[in-house]
């Protein structure tokens, strides 16, 4: 395997949240890196358009330009392109030359696949085969792919290594594990090198998703009760995106990392009620509204990440209680930035 600085990465999807991060920190590592994005699916597009109600759309759309920014301001290049388009992606593809392939591309929320399984199927498995059949006929070396800590379903006992068998719960999970067995079948008849990641509730900066650590925050900043699914006992491995990045960052580097699959969490599990509670230490008055739980959550817990400690080095460094307070503090500067400006409109 190349050294990474010989390597020329081409993330799909790489202007959404776990992507410019990760370009970002490639091209400081000075990997040649190139992003390929359609800025459609929970990007610019999606919150530009003013038919559907968003909360905090202009707050979203701000941290999306910076997104932009960063990447123009750190010279990785962005071409807008969407992944659906076999034809076109392979000719972009073919110009880029790319040693290593990212797929970030995806509908990546499982309420939002569930509601939608047309759209999921289409950005998910449409862009994989497209990415993995421009990759077996190409200089390509090694095709990263994005899954997810849903392939699993329900944690037995609450804990999962990689070998536990995956039987995931709903539309989003089953994609996922789809797209895992159309990787690996791409290696086995095409020796197609690949490796397959599984994070898990991922938070950090310029997260527009909506995911749980993120609503509670905003919620917190603007006075409102925390809406809770459950009662907070569930457990979720919260995992901060520059430990994520991190561990990509050592699968590309890594020859140990072929045709492997990895967790790539913090490793310990944590209660949603836990959150809260470091929530809580910042926001003592914030009240909590309990919900019912959605029935197509699975009862998750702690993912091992022994094997990527041992095959490529991986070491998560933020726990929750580090992690979270960091996120806290970077949105609490950026909230009162656009307060300051004007440019907030409330929820």
């Amino acid at each position: 395997m190349k050294p990474l600085k010989q390597q020329k990465v081409a993330l799909i999807g790489g202007a959404g949240f776990i992507g410019h991060n990760l370009a970002l920190e490639l091209k400081r590592l000075g990997c040649g890196v190139h992003v390929i994005d359609g800025l459609e699916v929970n990007n610019l597009m999606s919150f530009s358009s003013t038919v559907d109600e968003i909360p905090n759309r202009d707050l979203y759309l701000q941290l999306i330009y910076q997104r932009l920014n960063l990447l123009r301001d750190a010279r990785v290049p962005l071409y807008v392109q969407d992944a659906r388009d076999y034809h076109a992606l392979s000719k972009l593809l073919d110009k880029i030359q790319p040693t290593a392939i990212v797929l970030l591309a995806a509908v990546a929320h499982a309420d939002r696949a569930n509601k939608d399984p047309y759209s999921t199927f289409d950005h998910s498995l449409r862009t994989l085969e497209n990415a993995l059949d421009y990759s077996k006929k190409s200089s390509v070396e090694h095709f990263v792919y994005f899954s997810s800590s849903m392939v699993y379903g329900h944690f037995p006992s609450g804990f999962v290594t990689e070998e536990t068998p995956c039987n995931p719960l709903g539309i989003y999970g089953a994609l996922k594990f789809a797209g895992e067995k159309i990787v690996i079948a791409h290696q086995q008849v095409f020796n197609l090198p690949y490796t397959i990641i599984r994070p898990s509730a991922l938070y950090g900066e310029r997260c527009v998703s909506r995911r749980v650590g993120q609503i509670f925050i905003e919620s917190a900043m603007q006075g409102l009760d925390i809406s809770l699914k459950g009662d907070g006992s569930d457990k979720l491995d919260f995992t901060y995106i520059g430990d994520l990045v991190n561990g990509i960052v050592r699968v590309l580097e890594s020859p140990d990392s072929r045709n492997q699959i990895f967790n790539l969490t913090y490793g310990q599990s944590r209660s949603i009620a836990e959150m809260v509670e470091i929530l809580r230490r910042e926001f003592p008055g914030i009240k909590v509204t309990f919900l019912p739980k959605d029935n197509l959550t699975p009862s998750r817990g702690t993912l091992s990440v022994e094997k990527a400690r041992k095959l490529i080095g991986y070491e998560p460094k933020y726990p929750l209680d580090v992690g979270y307070i960091s996120y806290l503090r970077w949105y609490q500067s950026i909230w009162q930035s656009l307060e300051t400006h004007g440019e907030r409109k409330a929820a």
